[in-house]
């Protein structure tokens, strides 16, 4: 199966990353015929509400993916188009725009991103299935503007068998390595750590954490090198609707509570 070089990492990433925040947010998603409508809130430090309302939908075989207006007054497109099997164009505009394709034939998978707006650089990225279990892939972006030329370039690599995830990746122009790791214990517990590797830090432990899948809901908890501990509850409280309570704290300093409430439905 074709795997993005960005997701090469995706397991032990999404295991000590995702559902963790200290955020009070409010997610809403509806269906209006062919058109998808969301609206998010998030709560400020001083207590105010800002939103954010956004649509997707299809036209003319374009698909818009994300048409958003923010509280700040700014605008969010994203669209993206099939012109033929295997390839997928698509653009981003945001504070800057981004002009995209990804190609995926067989076991490769392979992107390329360019900024169209200041025309500073150009992004891509390759990864392939070289046997079973195991992609490699690297990245690079060669700078346009200024100091051009190559700015920067990264390789990976990650293998699954049964339980067991591992990858591999490089950062700052493979000068640091980053390793991590997953295991599903059983259906329930799955555990994944992350560490990165340097000349000037031989090993700093970025996550260890878990999952665990209960009658009750998914929790997870995790604690880094820094000292901060992690925990959340996923739970589905009603059809469609779906509540993240988390919490962190540092346990040096147990007074720093910090907590954060999610509501999508």
């Amino acid at each position: 199966m074709a795997l993005k070089f960005a997701d090469i990492a995706k397991g032990p990433n999404d295991l000590l990353n995702d559902d963790y925040t200290t955020k009070v947010s409010l997610k809403c998603k509806k269906a209006a015929g062919p058109v998808a409508v969301t609206i998010e809130t998030n709560r400020g430090k001083d207590g105010s509400l800002s939103s954010k309302v956004g649509s997707k939908f299809k036209y003319a075989g374009l698909s818009f993916d994300k048409v958003q207006l923010t509280a700040d007054g700014g605008n969010v497109l994203e669209t993206s188009l099939v012109p033929c099997s295997g390839v997928k164009m698509s653009f981003k505009g945001n504070k800057g725009a981004d002009l995209g394709v990804d190609y995926t034939k067989g076991s490769l998978f392979a992107t390329g991103v360019l900024d169209i707006k200041d025309m500073s650089k150009f992004s891509t990225s390759a990864c392939v299935a070289v046997g079973s279990g195991l992609n490699l892939g690297g990245n690079a972006t060669y700078a346009l503007s200024g100091k051009t030329g190559v700015s920067a370039f990264n390789v990976g690599a990650s293998y699954t068998s049964g339980p067991l995830f591992a990858s591999v990746t490089t950062a700052s122009k493979m000068s640091q390595v980053n390793l991590g790791l997953l295991y599903k214990v059983n259906p329930e517990l799955s555990v994944a750590t992350s560490t990165t590797h340097s000349s000037s830090n031989a090993c700093d432990v970025v996550g260890v954490g878990g999952a665990y899948t209960a009658d009750f809901g998914t929790v997870k908890a995790k604690v880094g090198s820094n000292g901060i501990i992690s925990a959340c509850l996923i739970k589905e409280v009603a059809p469609k609707v779906t509540l993240t309570a988390s919490g962190s704290v540092a346990a040096s300093d147990l007074s720093d509570f910090k907590y954060g409430l999610g509501l999508v439905m």
